[in-house]
C-alpha cells in the first residue's frame, strides 16, 4: 500500500490511542442520509448517503479479519506430553482469537458496489514481523485484498424490514452507504475439531436426548473409557458458544477501528440469521446465497454453505462424515496445516516444533467419525441440535452524520476523529473556508 496515496487520517489513525478506543467506544448509528420519520429523534439528514472509500472499507475489514501472521500455539496437555498440543486447525492468527485455535469462520461483507467474501482462514502469515516484534498494517492490508472475492454485484438482498430486520434497525441496517461485516462459523468444522479436543482428553459423546451410549464406542476403550462422557446437547452448545466469541471479538475488533478512523457505525446481531445466509425462502431476500434443507424434525432451516466458498464439514459437502473427519485432519496436518513440519512459522526450529505433534492415527479418526456418523443420521443434521453454519453478530460502518448529534447531543457524543473525518481522510471534499 503505497503511503503516498494515503491521506493525513490514516497516520493519525496509526498513533490513536487504545485507551481512547475503549473509553470512546460508542453506537453511532445516525449516518449521512438517514432518516428517522418520528418520535424524540426525527430527523432526515440533509446529506447525500456517502459510501466509504476503498482504503476505509478495506481498513474496516482488516480490523474485522485480517492475518496478523502465525500464531504461538498451545505447548503442552498433560495427557499426551511430551507431545506438542495439536489443538489448532490453523497456523496463522488473525485479528481476533479462536478457541484451542480452531479459526472456522470466514468473513463476509457488504456496500454499494456488491457482496464480497474474504477466505484467509488458512493463509500464512502476510509478511515478517520486525525484530521489535511489530508488523505493518499496509502489508496485513494488501494481503487481506489478495482473498477478496466477489459474490454478487449490487447490495445484499435483504430488505431492512420486519422479519428480515428487526423493527428498531429497519431504518438503518444496510442502507445506501453503509458497510455491513458479516463473519460466519462453520459450526460443523468447529464440532468435529471438539471431537477431537475430547477424545485426546479421554472424552467422547453421550446422547443424553436419547438416554443411551454412543453404539461401538466401546471398541476404543484403549481413547477413552466408555462411561468418561459429555452429553451431546452440552458440547454443541459449548462449540456455539465458543464460535459466538470468535465472531463477536471479529467484529469488536472492528468497532474499535471505528473510533479511530472516525467512522460511525455499531455491532448488533438484529438481523435474522437465517435470513442473511439465504434461508428466509422468500424471493428478493437470497442474502449470501448459501444452501440449506429443512426436516421436519428441525425447528429451522438448516444452512450448510455457499458451493466453492464455505462448505460446511458434513453431508451434502462430503459423502459422510467419514470423509469430513478426514478433511479436518487434513487441514491440521496436511500441506500449509499448522502441524506440518514443512509449515513456516515464528520459531527458531519452526520443523522441529511444528513436527512435534502427535498425529491422529487411524484409529482415533475413526472413532472421532463414528461419534459425528452417529450424530448426523440421528439427527438428520451435524451438529444435531445447533446450526450447521452459525452467524452472531455484525458491524456496520459508515459516515456520521454531524449535524444529528450536534442537534440532540450535548457535547462529547462523537471523538475529534469524528468531528475532523471528512478534511483527515476526503480533504477534497471539504470545500476552503
Amino acid at each position: 500500500m503505497a503511503l503516498s496515496a494515503i491521506p493525513p487520517g490514516f497516520e493519525e489513525m496509526l498513533g490513536f490511542g487504545l485507551v481512547e478506543a475503549l473509553l470512546g467506544r460508542r453506537s453511532r448509528r445516525f449516518f449521512m442520509g438517514a432518516e428517522i420519520p418520528d418520535g424524540v429523534f426525527a430527523y432526515k439528514s440533509e446529506h447525500a448517503p456517502m459510501p466509504l472509500s476503498e482504503l476505509e472499507k478495506l481498513l474496516v475489514v482488516t480490523a474485522c479479519a485480517g492475518n496478523t501472521g502465525w500464531h504461538n500455539m498451545i505447548y503442552r496437555a498433560q495427557r499426551y506430553a511430551p507431545h506438542l498440543s495439536n489443538y489448532a486447525a490453523a497456523a496463522g492468527g488473525r485479528t481476533f482469537p479462536s478457541a484451542a485455535g480452531f479459526h472456522t469462520s470466514m468473513t463476509f461483507f457488504t456496500d454499494d458496489t456488491g457482496v464480497y467474501a474474504v477466505n484467509n482462514r488458512d493463509a500464512p502469515a502476510p509478511a515478517d514481523r520486525k525484530q521489535d516484534g511489530s508488523l505493518e498494517l499496509g502489508d496485513v492490508v494488501q494481503a487481506l485484498q489478495r482473498h477478496i472475492t466477489k459474490l454478487q454485484d449490487g447490495r445484499l438482498k435483504l430488505p431492512s424490514e420486519v422479519p428480515f430486520v428487526e423493527a428498531h434497525n429497519t431504518w438503518v441496517s444496510n442502507k445506501p452507504g453503509t458497510l455491513l461485516v458479516i463473519p460466519v462459523a462453520d459450526l460443523t468444522q468447529h464440532v468435529l475439531l471438539g471431537l477431537c479436543y475430547m477424545l485426546q482428553n479421554g472424552l467422547v459423546l453421550y446422547d443424553d436426548i436419547n438416554k443411551r451410549p454412543i453404539p461401538g464406542i466401546d471398541r476404543f476403550k484403549t481413547l477413552a473409557k466408555p462411561d468418561s462422557t459429555w452429553p451431546i446437547t452440552f458440547v454443541e452448545q459449548l462449540c456455539m458458544a465458543e464460535v459466538t466469541v470468535e465472531l463477536s471479538t471479529s467484529c469488536y475488533a472492528g468497532s474499535l477501528m471505528l473510533q479511530a478512523m472516525g467512522l460511525g457505525g455499531w455491532l448488533y446481531d438484529g438481523i435474522d440469521p437465517f435470513s442473511v445466509l439465504g434461508a428466509s425462502g422468500v424471493a428478493g431476500a437470497e442474502g449470501l446465497g448459501f444452501r440449506y434443507d429443512t426436516d421436519n424434525r428441525w425447528p429451522y432451516p438448516n444452512p450448510t454453505g455457499l458451493a466453492g466458498v464455505m462448505e460446511a464439514y458434513c453431508p451434502p459437502h462430503y459423502p459422510d462424515m467419514r470423509a469430513a473427519v478426514e478433511a479436518v485432519c487434513d487441514r491440521k496436518f496436511g500441506k500449509g496445516g499448522p502441524f506440518h513440519p514443512a509449515t513456516p512459522g515464528p520459531w527458531k526450529d519452526t520443523a522441529g516444533v511444528r513436527g512435534a505433534a502427535q498425529v491422529h492415527d487411524a484409529d482415533f479418526r475413526e472413532c472421532v467419525a463414528l461419534q459425528a456418523q452417529y450424530v448426523y443420521d440421528t439427527f438428520g443434521k451435524f451438529p444435531g441440535t445447533v446450526p450447521s453454519v452459525f452467524i452472531c453478530p455484525y458491524l456496520q460502518a459508515h459516515h456520521l452524520d454531524l449535524d444529528f448529534y450536534n442537534k440532540f447531543y450535548q457535547p462529547g457524543a462523537y471523538l475529534h476523529t469524528h468531528a475532523h473525518h471528512m478534511e483527515r481522510w476526503h480533504p477534497e471534499l471539504v470545500l476552503p473556508k
